[in-house]
């Protein structure tokens, strides 16, 4: 990766830790963060206010799960509490594990520590095989796994973690593949201070999008921007402003980058309508290249924007 969205050997990159989560995991995929200086932080907020304070250059945090939908830690706080933007997204298979202590059963666990995005994600395991266990919000995965392990002596204790934790903790897998759903998958997102990286052609913009006031046909009029350029829209997510119960914004993900003039003139418009759209930033979206329609969307625009021009340019 080049421009804003590299980091070298003498960055520091802040993730969600302590060592042997999904986070790390998925950090270490990227060679250029990988060779950085990692710092490990207890909670996702500590890592993007790290960010936003100056401790390190870059964070890494997740901020979508294919089960669950988004961590609204990390959406929040990109939203409300600090100034930061995306530079690149990282999507991750997942499989969720059941650890404990050597010797312990199944059937022995009374107790289950994670972080709740990933208790959700293994709901019907939980009320199948450990009906009735009481369940225990963590930071994170393998601060769930170290917990187990520091108590070597309760044997009805358990964690919901990566493989990985357990090699690191000293634990046994008890029940593999636990989540609900097969195609589990995280997005994480590398943030930055400051930074907008180039247009590859395979992008996606991220936006918060605050009304002026929840009165019918407003969430309409935001989507028609996007409808009449033929953005295709990959997220649509109401999170509340935080203001008084009923009154929402809503974080949005589209194809595209802000650099291309029919993305940029959308969001002219779009907030020139709407209360504020705060940018979150335009980044290499993952996986494969999306079809070429918006491409053909863009050249129209720019025709017809010709044309236009043309047309003003005999105003006498």
């Amino acid at each position: 990766m080049s421009g804003a969205t590299a980091a070298s050997s003498r960055s520091r990159v802040g993730f969600l830790g302590p060592e042997g989560t999904f986070t790390e995991q998925a950090l270490l995929s990227q060679p250029d963060l990988a060779a950085a200086e990692l710092v490990a932080y207890p909670s996702i907020t500590d890592v993007l206010r790290a960010v936003h304070d100056g401790e390190v250059d870059l964070g890494f945090v997740p901020v979508e799960n294919s089960i669950e939908g988004a961590v609204t830690a990390t959406v929040d706080s990109l939203a409300f509490d600090t100034e930061l933007l995306i530079q690149r997204e990282v999507v991750m298979g997942v499989q969720m594990n059941l650890l404990g202590p050597s010797g312990v059963d199944v059937g022995d666990v009374q107790r289950v520590l994670s972080i709740p995005v990933a208790t959700a994600q293994c709901r019907s395991f939980l009320q199948r095989e450990l009906p009735g266990v009481e369940t225990v919000a963590t930071a994170s995965t393998a601060e769930a796994a170290r917990l187990v392990a520091a108590d070597e002596h309760d044997g009805t204790t358990a964690a919901i973690a990566p493989a990985v934790a357990a090699k690191l903790y000293g634990l046994d897998v008890l029940a593999t593949d636990i989540e609900d759903h097969a195609d589990n998958a995280t997005r994480f997102v590398v943030v930055a201070p400051a930074g907008i990286p180039a247009p590859t052609g395979h992008d996606k913009t991220s936006v918060m999008v605050f009304q002026r006031a929840d009165a019918p046909g407003s969430l309409l009029t935001i989507l028609q921007e996007f409808a009449a350029r033929s953005i295709n829209l990959s997220k649509l997510e109401s999170r509340p402003t935080k203001k008084g119960l009923g009154q929402y914004c809503f974080l949005i993900d589209l194809e595209g980058h802000i650099g291309e003039e029919l993305v940029a003139d959308c969001l002219r418009d779009l907030k020139s309508k709407v209360a504020d759209v705060k940018f979150l930033g335009s980044y290499p979206a993952a996986g494969e290249h999306g079809p070429a329609r918006r491409r053909e969307v863009e050249a129209a625009w720019r025709d017809a924007s010709v044309w236009v021009e043309n047309l003003r340019g005999q105003i006498a």
